[in-house]
């Protein structure tokens, strides 16, 4: 192809240098939400399996040479606010964990599980190169018999740098200023007893003006999957499944994918999965409102539609409700035990 010996030369350099490199930046083709097959070989060339669970949770069962720092949205997030811890302690954190921005990762938890989703927002908020979500997680990789592992994974530490991309994420101002704003539109990913107000979660219950309603379990094949797996009239998960993409394109088909979408919910959690499945759809800008609800309804001067207030009162009473039956039930176990004797 080339005659030149100093082309040949360069273009030798140039394979080299490309050979060495950790890892490519993500294409836009690029799987985000993978299935297993795509886990398997994703692990065949090296690349990072993270589980996002609790570190209890994750000692009983996870896939073969998964990282783990415990929960990532507790350990992340600071407990009080749910923000983001600081960007130093972060880096901290993860370079312990040998958690690498540069190396290809793919983060799972239980099947459909948001935390997977916010981890996959904040490590691309972070400047990870290439991320991926696998939704079916510990689930679909134990029912496709795969084998699990019980020890407790040690990387060698690494330095992680954060490069954030604040562009991924906004915050209660920019969401303020964007109320209204034609070229935009707001999501709220949570249920609709808290979009209405119904079920209080903040000072004020609620959601922002002109926000658009729609739960993030309804990405899946059966959103009632939970419940009915609690009744036990299912025996499997399958119904947390992903809905097939044209299905999603149609829920979704009230939304504009030109204009900026910013998603929001209780703490950033629910809002990533929209986030996550939106972007495979092909809207060009998706952001998170990180501090989502609990920032927002604690922010008086935040305009919102359908407000109602936490009643301190309310709360009291119910409380005291709750107490007279456990004592109640406490009097009842009581009475038993003396008969039998």
């Amino acid at each position: 192809m080339f005659s030149n010996p100093y082309l040949i030369r360069h273009a030798l350099v140039a394979i080299v240098i490309a050979g060495l490199a950790p890892v490519a930046a993500a294409q836009p083709n690029d799987p985000v939400i993978v299935d297993t097959a795509f886990v398997k070989e994703a692990k065949s060339r090296g690349a990072l399996i993270w589980d996002v669970r609790s570190q209890n949770v994750y000692l009983r069962g996870h896939i073969p040479g998964a990282v783990n720092i415990d929960s990532i949205s507790d350990v992340l997030r600071d407990p009080r606010t749910e923000d983001y811890i600081a960007i130093s302690e972060i880096e901290r954190i993860l370079g312990e964990a040998g958690i690498d921005a540069s190396r290809e990762m793919v983060l799972y938890g239980s099947k459909a599980h948001p935390d997977a989703y916010f981890g996959y927002i904040t490590m691309r908020y972070l400047g990870a190169a290439k991320v991926a979500v696998y939704h079916g997680g510990i689930d679909d990789w134990k029912d496709g018999g795969n084998a699990v592992d019980t020890d407790l994974v040690k990387l060698p530490p690494t330095t992680f740098t954060a490069n954030p991309d604040d562009s991924l994420l906004a915050t209660t101002r920019e969401v303020i200023r964007k109320i209204g704003d034609p070229s935009v539109q707001i999501v709220d990913a949570r249920s609709v007893s808290e979009f209405t107000g119904e079920d209080i979660r903040a000072l004020r219950g609620g959601h922002v003006p002109g926000a658009v309603n729609i739960p993030y379990e309804e990405n899946w094949i059966d959103p009632d999957t939970p419940r009915k797996l609690a009744r036990k009239q299912v025996d499997n998960k399958d119904g947390m499944n992903l809905k097939p993409r044209e299905s999603l394109q149609a829920m979704y088909a009230q939304l504009d994918p030109n204009k900026e979408t910013i998603v929001y919910c209780q703490s950033g959690s629910r809002a990533s999965v929209l986030a996550v499945v939106l972007q495979e759809l092909g809207f060009g800008k998706v952001r998170v409102y990180d501090s989502s609800w609990l920032g927002y309804g604690n922010t008086f001067d935040a305009p919102a539609e359908d407000v109602t207030y936490f009643n301190v009162g309310r709360v009291n009473r119910m409380i005291r409700s709750l107490q007279n039956q456990i004592d109640l039930l406490e009097g009842e176990i009581e009475a038993l035990k003396a008969r039998k004797e």
